[in-house]
């Protein structure tokens, strides 16, 4: 097996190459301006958040829904400032794509944070859905309703970061409660659900309306790491990023925490923790070549090179699908284990 893989994050423009003599990994179009290591992202942000807020005098629980593979990482700190009077449930969904050996200690972990309703969910195959609408019902039945005592419907609303699984999450409730179809439309990138919605009913007995609502990252996210793991995730938009940067750091990932899935989804010889070795034998694997035209003293010369772009691509689409066995990018900070260094 190869040795420990070694990826140091450094905080600089793409292509530089680090003080220890690696590459610079910096997401394009993002910038630092706020702050060392910290990632500016404006995802409908506040503008957001205010018209959730201007919508909750007609909510009576909050569903937030987050990704289970980062259950500890990336989730937007002002849901609880601006929206933190209401009863809250924490839905980890994508379950079928996390490792959750460990599913205990993250429990603890986050009733630790004062998060004591947790639901796993895979909305997609409706498994654990059923759950969540006894368990809002009963934080609902022990929770003040002020102005809403005298409603005999309950009206629920849907928050979280982009490209969780919100729509979906719905769909599926309707689907178990009223064997109706989707309501919210569903997709594989973030943007999907662009503003808030009017109330979809997702149960009869007892009657209960849900509003979808964007996903809306935090303003600031302080750690070059958690913006990588959000990134694999499909919060941001892979462009934003960049492809090579995002499949780098799965590789380290990956290798980091011993998931070797993707040395025999590529019938590699062994583990690697060399991307651009990596990348050419997906590439040659997938038939992905471009030809270059590079210049000599005879003149231009069309030379096949991998298209390193595609197999990116390739490579996190097939970990995103669960192709490379399910992974818990969290595992580092459960463990207590430093994020990679930052530097700036």
């Amino acid at each position: 097996m190869a040795t420990p893989p070694r990826l140091c994050l450094h905080w600089g423009p793409s292509g530089k190459k680090g003080p220890c003599g690696c590459l610079r990994l910096c997401p394009r179009s993002l910038d630092n301006t706020g702050g060392e290591g910290s990632w500016k992202l404006c995802y409908l942000g506040l503008c957001g958040l205010k018209k959730m807020k201007s919508s909750l005098k007609l909510v009576d629980c909050i569903i937030e829904v987050h990704d289970a593979r980062i259950p500890l990482s990336g989730r937007n700190p002002l849901f609880q400032e601006t929206l933190g009077l209401k009863p809250h449930l924490l839905v980890l969904n994508k379950m079928d794509l996390a490792d959750l050996t460990e599913q205990q200690k993250i429990m603890q972990r986050l009733e630790g944070e004062g998060l004591k309703n947790v639901i796993f969910t895979n909305c997609l195959k409706d498994e654990n859905v059923k759950q969540i609408i006894p368990m809002v019902t009963e934080l609902m039945g022990s929770s003040p309703r002020y102005h809403r005592g005298e409603n005999l419907e309950y009206c629920l609303m849907v928050i979280g970061v982009p490209n969780v699984g919100k729509s979906s999450l719905i769909n599926s409730l309707r689907r178990q409660h009223l064997r109706k179809g989707k309501a919210s439309r569903v997709g594989g990138e973030p943007g999907i659900t662009r503003a808030v919605m009017s109330r979809i009913q997702v149960s009869e007995r007892p009657l209960m309306f849900l509003l979808d609502t964007p996903g809306v990252l935090a303003p600031r996210i302080e750690s070059v790491e958690t913006g990588l793991k959000l990134a694999l995730c499909g919060t941001v938009l892979d462009h934003l990023v960049g492809e090579e940067t995002m499949a780098d750091y799965l590789l380290f990932t990956l290798n980091r925490h011993q998931r070797f899935g993707y040395v025999q989804h590529y019938g590699l010889g062994s583990a690697c923790d060399n991307i651009e070795r990596v990348l050419k034998s997906v590439a040659v694997k997938l038939g992905k070549t471009q030809k270059v035209k590079v210049l000599t003293g005879t003149g231009d010369v069309n030379v096949i090179q991998p298209d390193y772009p595609a197999a990116a691509r390739d490579f996190l689409r097939t970990f995103r699908r669960g192709l490379l066995g399910p992974v818990m990018l969290d595992l580092d900070v459960l463990r207590g284990h430093p994020p990679a260094e930052t530097v700036p």
